[in-house]
């Protein structure tokens, strides 16, 4: 009998040690699955990163060329060589040149605009590449009145040598640019209508003066103050009107002398810039949220942005405050490109990586992130923009598709470990509705009643166990 008991011990020990081996097993089969997909993840990254360096090689061997749809080219001159005498000092007039185009030069560099390479006594820049953008008309129209206004500045200083004077025509539309990869080393070369109208343009304009096409013109009359100037005829396309620019429209300058831009054009600028700033964060978001993002995805992301756009102007806030909103509501969910949990975080510090490049101020910057973590949960906004971006995140709430969305974010959860089943879901939003509430008075009269209808529309989803 005694015999017989260690008998089934020993059998129960070796089937003990059989099934920690198969758990071992187990596991380490499921590692070995972990790191397989990560080492496909990382090969396809790769592979990927391989195929651009070839495109890439492959372009850089031949000459590449890109079209763009909208450029503004701005073609410049100098006038004056008809007004030298021989008794003036030649080496002093050189001088005076060669220190007026490092001027010109240095402006072009403290913008987005690209050089073209400079011939002699004239100087071209175009706007709009090789990053496409919807403001370089108006870009390009400011550094044009810099110009004028910085050789006037150099003029002082000459001692009475006053004769150098500088022409400029400025025409927007299709470019054709070679190379711009390596467009900021001066050998980018560009071509087409557009560059040869602002040639003719700057041919046909009088000394000291910026001429604009009608094109451009319509572009930029908002904020520039241009008066009519004339007909310019052009073979095969008829006369071509023309307007003369005279500088910032006043209220839109600093000290209204149109010259520098003031915070109110600045302000007016960001909002027309954000049609680009909404563009790249989009396609970004299109390209690299995972797809399991049911709820946190591109639609989502539209609706804050218009919303906080509707309650904005609803609660009368300011453009400024326009601009943050707008801005915060496009990163506010773009975290979920690093990480599900802290995602808040993690789009204010892409933010902070991309909107310098837009001109937005450190103080813009730094309240825009305050805006995207006021979106976390629990929200606990501590002014009124954060009261805005609160309910435009949870707008869905007191829509007439709440529960198709509503069920779009439990299908997100769930996928990501959150949430268990369809009926604790239901439970939860329940509770969530009946202690939910919206703060600004614009949000209450468009969501709250419609948002009270939606608790009594989920208890009838209830299937009670």
């Amino acid at each position: 009998m005694g015999k017989k008991v260690s008998f089934i011990k020993h059998l129960a020990d070796i089937m003990s040690q059989n099934k920690m081996l198969l758990e071992e097993k187990d596991r380490l089969n499921k590692e070995v699955e972990k790191l397989t997909i990560q080492v496909e993840k990382y090969q396809n990254l790769l592979n990927k990163e391989n195929k651009r360096d070839n495109v890439k090689s492959k372009d850089t061997r031949k000459n590449q060329i890109t079209k763009y749809k909208t450029s503004t080219v701005l073609f410049a001159d100098t006038q004056g060589f008809q007004n030298i005498s021989k008794d003036m000092d030649s080496k002093i007039l050189v001088d005076n040149l060669d220190e007026i185009f490092i001027e010109l030069e240095s402006i072009i560099k403290r913008t987005n605009l690209i050089q073209i390479k400079s011939i002699e006594d004239t100087i071209m820049c175009v706007g709009g590449i090789p990053e496409k953008n919807i403001t370089n008309p108006l870009e390009v129209v400011l550094v044009a009145i810099d110009m004028q206004y910085h050789l006037k500045e150099l003029q002082r200083s000459y001692s009475g040598n006053k004769f150098w004077q500088l022409r400029i025509g400025i025409h927007t539309g299709p470019i054709v640019a070679h190379n711009v990869g390596n467009s900021r080393k001066n050998n980018l070369k560009i071509t087409g209508d557009t560059v040869n109208l602002a040639t003719r343009i700057r041919s046909f304009c009088r000394e000291g003066e910026i001429l604009i096409s009608e094109t451009t013109y319509e572009m930029v009359n908002d904020m520039i103050h241009c008066e009519y100037f004339g007909k310019m005829p052009v073979k095969y396309k008829g006369n071509i009107q023309l307007y003369s620019v005279k500088g910032i429209k006043p209220e839109y300058s600093l000290k209204g002398r149109g010259i520098i831009p003031n915070k109110r054009f600045n302000i007016r600028f960001g909002l027309a810039q954000f049609t680009d700033l909404e563009e790249l964060v989009l396609d970004k978001l299109e390209k690299e949220l995972s797809p399991d993002l049911y709820y946190h995805n591109v639609k989502h992301t539209v609706d804050v942005v218009t919303q906080v756009e509707l309650i904005g102007l609803g609660e009368d806030v300011t453009n400024e405050e326009i601009l943050l909103l707008k801005t915060a509501a496009l990163f506010h969910d773009a975290g979920h490109i690093v990480g599900y949990d802290n995602h808040e975080y993690y789009g204010s510090v892409m933010a902070r990586d991309i909107l310098p490049n837009y001109h937005y101020s450190h103080s813009q910057i730094d309240r825009i992130c305050e805006l995207i973590m006021a979106t976390k949960q629990p929200p606990r906004p501590t002014n009124k923009l954060e009261e805005i971006m609160c309910d435009a995140d949870l707008d869905y709430l007191g829509r007439s598709d709440m529960i198709p969305v509503s069920h779009a974010l439990f299908k997100e959860l769930k996928e990501k470990d959150k949430i268990n089943s369809i009926e604790q879901w239901n439970k939860l939003q329940i509770k969530f509705i009946s202690q939910h509430q919206y703060y600004t008075p614009t949000a209450r009269s468009l969501r709250e009643v419609n948002k009270l209808n939606q608790i009594e529309r989920i208890k009838n989803l209830i299937v009670e166990v």
